[in-house]
């Protein structure tokens, strides 16, 4: 055992002489090094990090999957041949240029030279194409993508020439080409032995301007910049994304400058946005509309199968009051499918208002009655009783379906609200299982291309929810029309119709025009919302000095 009584003397001496040496060492020049070392700590780059909230982990940062995966994160990593701007312009990215054959069906894309993934690795035609190849393994997990299903083969010609072949001409496929998943490229070393990404991916290896450099299931995900990237670096260091489910939480870290931005879609209350937009010491942005917010009525429900019951439902809430209420006015109450922002957008469709007394005629009509001394409508002995699911961390959502609960109480329609987690949500709506949904349309790049087809491609919830339509067959041909024709005005007269349909059948009841908002502190400039929904904002945000 060390004895400290007895070698204390030894090693005060010992001590001593270091502290003597350090004193007098380096020829008398301790001075100018000093100096140096102090001018050298103060020309050290600052590290430029951000922090921000985002309310679920960044899941497997898997390029050719969805759920749990989330978009944002992904949009850092992976990049896509072609970007789609503000405004709805389609422009070079990974492709530097393209040529599409006259009979619509081949796209021929000139890759641009020096691009690298982050391990330093050439992107080319042969790893695009085994991108391609790892998401038609699976076609039925994208076919929401009406693109895919209609892809022929991809051809890797040579180094820097990649061709995608189509079964038929369809004219979103551009479009749909600047998505975020799943037609984006890993890298090789990311694949697995197989090639099969559905499975899982080695690491996430990108082309994008960020890589990811440490991670920590539900508690933080830190992105870098990615050296080799080709284009223009951001001009911050790190992103810190900190997984905090909670809005009251997350403003809570704000203001206590835990974070430094809060962005996305429902991320705090409306009130709460408004309190830190009268702060001085804070900056606020509104986006213009990016989705529509809709509430999908099963069809395949037997009460909601009958038309007069969702008009009924439709008049039976005042759709002006709630969006106001719960959005402090900062969204429009919605009444087309596609706000006017978007292609193809239905103009000045009649709105359905807010009118009780209608709305318990359609229900007499139906054969729900209301018995004496009871609040709940009834039909053959069975009371009028649905369930509406929704993300419990959106902060707009709940609110509005304890809105839509207490109004159709009124009417007597009893509403069971269910909040449950975004994986759980998406399941139960793609198998179904469901009486009422909220809903949004994908927005840009998708929309409007991509909302109409899943309206008749089954396996993503919306066709299957309007199954039981009287015209749901039609609507399909007019769907699948629309899609391939390459006459403008043909195309424009079909998606009238379809919205037209849709609005009268009432099975797709448009709420709100979905914003996204940020609030961010005064370190932060430079801030822009992308020009797709999904997109991240990073690269263009700078640190004030």
């Amino acid at each position: 055992m060390f004895n400290f009584r007895k070698k204390a003397p030894l090693l005060m001496l010992l001590l001593l002489s270091i502290a003597i040496t350090a004193c007098s060492g380096n020829n008398g020049n301790t001075g100018s090094n000093a100096s140096a070392e102090n001018n050298s700590k103060a020309e050290a780059p600052e590290n430029k990090t951000i922090t921000v909230s985002w309310p679920r982990d960044i899941g497997p940062m898997n390029p050719h999957v969805y759920n749990p995966s989330q978009l944002i994160a992904q949009s850092m990593v992976y990049e896509p041949l072609v970007n789609y701007t503000d405004g709805g312009e389609v422009v070079p990215f990974l492709a530097e240029s393209w040529t599409i054959s006259e009979d619509g069906k081949t796209y021929s894309f000139k890759i641009r030279q020096n691009v690298k993934f982050s391990d330093g690795t050439a992107f080319n035609a042969t790893i695009a194409k085994k991108n391609f190849d790892a998401v038609m393994k699976h076609v039925e997990n994208h076919s929401w993508l009406g693109f895919i299903s209609l892809l022929d083969k991809t051809e890797a010609v040579d180094e820097y020439t990649f061709n995608i072949v189509l079964k038929q001409a369809y004219y979103p496929t551009l479009q749909e080409l600047s998505v975020i998943r799943p037609v984006r490229f890993l890298g090789e070393a990311g694949f697995p032995e197989d090639g099969d990404t559905s499975k899982g991916v080695k690491e996430p290896v990108g082309t994008g301007p960020w890589m990811l450099s440490d991670y920590k299931t539900d508690e933080y995900a830190e992105f870098t910049r990615n050296p080799n990237y080709w284009g223009e670096q951001p001009k911050i260091d790190k992103v810190v994304f900190k997984i905090i489910p909670d809005g009251d939480t997350r403003v809570l870290a704000f203001e206590k400058g835990e974070l430094d931005l809060i962005y996305g879609e429902g991320a705090i209350s409306m009130d709460a946005f408004l309190q830190l937009q009268a702060n001085p010491d804070y900056a606020t942005q509104i986006s213009s509309p990016v989705a529509t917010r809709q509430l999908v009525m099963n069809t395949t429900n037997a009460a909601l199968s009958d038309k007069n019951v969702r008009l009924a439902l439709q008049h039976g809430f005042n759709k002006e009051a709630m969006v106001q209420g719960v959005t402090s006015g900062l969204e429009e109450k919605a009444d087309s499918l596609l706000s006017a922002n978007f292609p193809y957008a239905q103009s000045n469709p009649a709105p359905l208002g807010y009118d009780v007394e209608k709305a318990k005629a359609y229900l007499d009509e139906a054969g729900w009655m209301l018995p004496d001394g009871k609040s709940v409508r009834e039909k053959d002995g069975k009371p009028l009783e649905v369930e509406l699911i929704y993300e419990k961390a959106d902060q707009i959502i709940k609110p509005m379906a304890e809105t839509l609960q207490a109004e159709w109480a009124a009417i007597g329609v009893k509403l069971n609200i269910t909040g449950i987690e975004l994986t759980e949500q998406v399941k139960r709506f793609r198998a179904g299982q469901f009486d009422l949904y909220f809903f949004s349309n994908y927005g840009a790049p998708y929309d409007p291309s991509s909302f109409f087809h899943i309206v008749a491609e089954k396996s993503f919830g919306i066709a299957e929810a309007l199954a039981n339509l009287p015209m749901k067959s039609e609507l399909d041909k007019q769907v699948e029309e629309a899609l391939v024709t390459t006459d403008e005005n043909k195309r424009k007269a079909l998606f009238d119709a379809i919205q037209t349909t849709l609005h009268e059948e009432g099975a797709l009841v448009p709420v709100s025009y979905i914003k996204k908002t940020v609030v961010y502190n005064n370190k932060i400039s430079g801030f822009a919302f992308p020009g797709s929904r999904d997109d991240n904002p990073f690269s263009s945000i700078a640190i004030n000095p």
